[in-house]
């Protein structure tokens, strides 16, 4: 058995260095698969993606899909790109094994909760507001900045982290606050400002209209006292505010904190994304 991948077609490229390819994977010639690769918008070209793999039902359980990956991998350097990432459902076990078996490693999570009528009370004392424009223009001038040092603490590099927040930032907020569709929100306790939440609403694949939590974050100083719990609650009221029943967002998979409160609210994963260096 010889295992190979062939172009299946064209190469797709963009101005700005975009690649992207499917191959056939061949055994002795003979298609028997595919492998769709191509480089990461959000992370620039250097930023590889194993997009989609799959060997037909006949022959697999038999290393062809490993030594498909190892040759898209290897497609991959020779486009430039020094990471690849992949993505995996919650319920394709065999996508993460064999993830696994390559040196991925978890990176982060997608999770989604399907929210009740009402959103949970929240504790007394502690109300939720609209930012107002000097709140968000303060917090617009680090947002950047502290995005790119979460991507470059998990081992991104700099500037791939930095293009990806800033790619974002660009694409999410056109018209700053003033963006249709998202919402920016103080928490306070006793008036004071201990946090804040952005949620937007954005599509699904299957064409709904969801919640997303791009932002939410607690105080320093504030920390450890359960405003993140409360921030999520808030998130839910603006959520169902808006007339939208699922509210999703993604976690760090080294965020221990988050994850369990996330599951503790009745957040599911929906998916792992997977990377390793090249």
């Amino acid at each position: 058995m010889t295992t190979t991948i062939r172009p299946a077609g064209p190469a797709q490229q963009g101005a700005d260095g975009a690649r992207a390819r499917t191959y056939d994977v061949c055994d002795n010639g003979r298609p028997v698969g595919a492998v769709d690769i191509s480089t990461d918008p959000a992370f620039g070209p250097s930023a590889g993606v194993l997009r989609s793999l799959g060997i037909e039902e006949a022959h697999r359980r038999r290393g062809r899909g490993t030594i498909a990956a190892l040759a898209a991998e290897e497609v991959l350097r020779g486009w430039g790109c020094t990471r690849v990432s992949v993505v995996a459902t919650a319920d394709n076990h065999a996508a993460r094994a064999l993830a696994a078996v390559l040196g991925y490693t978890e990176r982060s999570r997608n999770m989604l909760k399907r929210l009740r009528r009402t959103a949970p009370a929240l504790p007394s004392g502690i109300t939720g507001r609209p930012m107002t424009d000097q709140e968000y223009d303060a917090w617009e001038a680090t947002s950047v900045g502290t995005y790119a040092q979460e991507w470059a603490e998990r081992g991104v590099p700099e500037e791939q982290a930095r293009r990806k927040a800033e790619t974002d930032h660009t694409t999410n907020l056109p018209d700053g606050l003033a963006t249709p569709g998202m919402y920016f929100h103080v928490l306070l306790h006793d008036g004071v400002v201990v946090g804040h939440v952005w949620v937007a609403r954005r599509e699904t694949p299957d064409g709904d209209d969801l919640g997303y939590v791009f932002d939410i974050e607690v105080r320093e100083e504030h920390r450890g006292l359960g405003y993140g719990r409360a921030l999520m609650h808030l998130a839910e009221d603006i959520t169902l505010d808006a007339g939208l029943g699922l509210l999703g967002l993604h976690v760090f998979a080294t965020n221990t904190p988050a994850l369990r409160l996330y599951e503790s609210l009745g957040y599911e994963v929906t998916q792992y994304n997977l990377a390793k260096a090249l």
